[in-house]
């Protein structure tokens, strides 16, 4: 515990560094954005934002799942973090919307841009994202949490490169239009991601399986649990983004009936390990004891009437 404890204090440590790191890069992006009139810096400073609302989501994720249950709240907070996905993804649909109609206005008329300012502003936001991505990349093999983080810091240097070379063709060509085209391709990145983070979200509170879990994998592995003989009843469920949860009627061998305790330990340990589910409600039950000769010869049989007499209450007596 003391161990998983130090792990996510060194996770929060890393993406709130990374946090800081991408507000000052967002704030010199709009800055640098208005002032030399660079609509691919402004555009780029949206996807910033969007990173910045990742990160955001993911040290929250982590902060939430230190926060106990009650019993008006038997799943805490973690469900706080899909709501702000909603409001994010739909903000950010807004923006893209934004910048493709203001690119579409300077795509048919092209303004002066300040590119060697505009090229430095960039070139300095990239930096800023590749020491981020370089603080979280130690965790992120191991936690799917930052791992995503990772990728969306990863996904902001991409397009950071690509306002560095419009702006290298801005001061060497003059050629304004580069402003609008990189903006459009950024915006509609913004776009697509914007969509993915709605879609996730909604089918997270839909209570859909989650992508990474393929449920007649899950099956197939649960059946191959010395003891069980078939599974039923089955949910898979999110929480939120990296709480999955698992319920099911697990049909055990006569054998094991009253090991079934073991049985579901054995299978708690193997979903959290092969597929990182961790909230799982197993109900052991048995069809086939009632027939199994073990249980039939448990069960009360009248003795044999040969030679007895009933009584009028049922009773039987000797002849």
């Amino acid at each position: 515990m003391a161990e998983a404890n130090y792990l996510d204090r060194s996770i929060s440590r890393r993406i709130s560094f990374a946090i800081a790191l991408t507000a000052i890069t967002l704030v010199a992006e709009v800055v640098g954005g208005f002032w030399t009139n660079s609509l691919a810096l402004l555009s780029d400073a949206a996807h910033v934002f969007m990173d910045l609302l990742a990160l955001a989501l993911s040290l929250a994720a982590i902060r939430l799942a230190g926060l106990p249950a009650s019993d008006r709240r038997t799943y805490g907070w973690h469900r706080a973090e899909i709501f702000a996905s909603l409001i994010n993804g739909s903000t950010l649909i807004l923006i893209a919307f934004g910048i493709l109609v203001e690119a579409w206005a300077r795509f048919q008329h092209p303004e002066a841009v300040k590119s060697k300012e505009m090229f430095l502003i960039a070139a300095i936001g990239l930096v800023m994202n590749l020491v981020s991505a370089r603080f979280l990349h130690g965790h992120a093999h191991h936690d799917l949490n930052v791992r995503s983080a990772f990728l969306h810091v990863l996904g902001d240097a991409v397009a950071s490169v690509g306002v560095i070379i419009g702006g290298l063709v801005m001061l060497y060509t003059g050629w304004y239009v580069v402003d609008a085209l990189i903006s459009a391709g950024i915006a509609l990145i913004i776009g697509w991601g914007s969509l993915r983070i709605l879609r996730e979200a909604g089918h997270i509170l839909l209570e859909g399986v989650p992508a990474h879990i393929d449920v007649n994998r899950v099956v197939d592995k649960m059946k191959g649990v010395e003891g069980v003989v078939d599974v039923h009843q089955l949910h898979v469920w999110s929480i939120c983004s990296h709480i999955t949860a698992l319920s099911a009627h697990i049909d055990l061998q006569p054998d094991y009936r009253l090991r079934q305790g073991e049985v579901i330990g054995q299978l708690e340990q193997m979903l959290e390990h092969d597929f990182h589910i961790n909230h799982t409600t197993l109900q052991g039950e048995c069809s086939t004891c009632e027939t199994s000769d073990t249980i039939l010869q448990l069960h009360h049989r009248p003795r044999s009437t040969e030679g007895c007499a009933q009584d009028h209450n049922g009773h039987q007596h000797p002849h």
